[in-house]
């Protein structure tokens, strides 16, 4: 789907500029665009168009009208590319991975989303759990002074919207390890090994996805495109900073969730010796009237006190003192 989100002329929205191209077929397609682009020169403006999920025909009609380079057009539709920027002569190309957490699993979802920008226009284009447009579009209408330095604004915002995303991952990630760790240190620590691990899984995720981040952000800080670029480096220094909050966040979590690990085992083998002590302690308990009835059970015709009326009880009060001052015993020394 093809979606103009709108024209900004001096940082602000023009009124009903929002509107979805026909994509019909590739003739129509770059008609729209055509069209998008004389309507923001003739106003002094630029246009932003999402690509949402695009088909080849969409993308391919894309990039024939603004002259994109075929190989970061490949880039931004490969599921496998990580968080890059590359500059050509004529645009600048930034594709950002986004982050999702999913509540009900515990899971992150990762999508992308890749930006096209050149000096007068803007595209993005969005894959699987990508960032949504609209949620980009309202962070440009809130800062109408950053919008309108020109179309590298749209990059600040969907960066800027993917960072705040990368955060919220990171405190839901935070909260499920402050439970876990509650688990850990709880009386009977059973699945916390399996919990961590899945959370570590996780956390390797957000890593693929902020770590390269924090290296483009440092690219778009220091600006590299001449004008394209270094008039919104000052904003970009904010999304740097949060960039590296999100990466000594992931450090963190690496830090914690290994020593957690390592807790988690330490006390599931703890608890393993406690009840092996528990066990042995009651074999040894139980033993004693095995072995006694045991010997009496042999049949012999000359047995100690066997033909004595009270012989039988009288066993049976030895197997219950002996058995009772083994169970002291144990219970004095913690194994019971």
């Amino acid at each position: 789907m093809i979606r103009c989100m709108g024209i900004y002329r001096d940082g602000v929205r023009m009124p009903a500029s929002d509107s979805a191209i026909d994509s019909s077929t590739p003739a129509a397609a770059k008609a729209a665009f055509g069209l998008l682009v004389k309507q923001a020169a003739d106003h002094g403006g630029y246009p932003w168009l999402s690509l949402t999920d695009p088909s080849s025909d969409e993308i391919a009609a894309a990039a024939e009208a603004f002259g994109l380079d075929t190989l970061l057009v490949e880039a931004s539709l490969s599921a496998q590319q990580q968080t890059k920027i590359a500059y050509t002569d004529d645009h600048l190309f930034v594709l950002l991975k986004i982050l999702e957490w999913v509540d009900e699993t515990s899971d992150v979802e990762t999508g992308q989303i890749a930006c096209f920008i050149g000096a007068d226009y803007a595209i993005s284009v969005s894959h699987g759990h990508g960032l949504e447009p609209d949620l980009a579009r309202r962070r440009l209408d809130e800062n109408p002074t950053v919008a309108a330095i020109g179309p590298m604004s749209v990059c600040w915002a969907v960066a800027d919207v993917a960072v705040d995303e990368y955060l919220e991952v990171g405190d839901a990630i935070e909260s499920d390890i402050e439970e876990i760790e509650q688990r850990v240190f709880s009386a009977r620590p059973a699945d916390a090994a399996t919990r961590i691990y899945r959370l570590n899984r996780e956390n390797i995720e957000m890593r693929r996805a902020v770590r390269p981040l924090a290296t483009v952000a440092m690219r778009l800080t220091r600006g590299g495109a001449g004008d394209l670029t270094e008039p919104i480096a000052p904003h970009f220094r904010d999304i740097s900073n949060r960039v590296q909050r999100a990466n000594d966040m992931v450090d963190g979590f690496d830090s914690t969730l290994m020593t957690m690990l390592m807790a988690s085992t330490a006390r599931q083998d703890l608890q393993q010796n406690l009840d092996m002590r528990k066990i042995s302690a009651w074999a040894a308990i139980i033993a004693v009237p095995t072995c006694i009835a045991g010997v009496y059970g042999m049949n012999f015709d000359d047995m100690p006190e066997l033909h004595w009326a009270y012989g039988y009880p009288t066993v049976l009060a030895i197997m219950g003192t002996i058995c009772f001052m083994l169970y002291r015993g144990f219970k004095k020394s913690g194994w019971l």
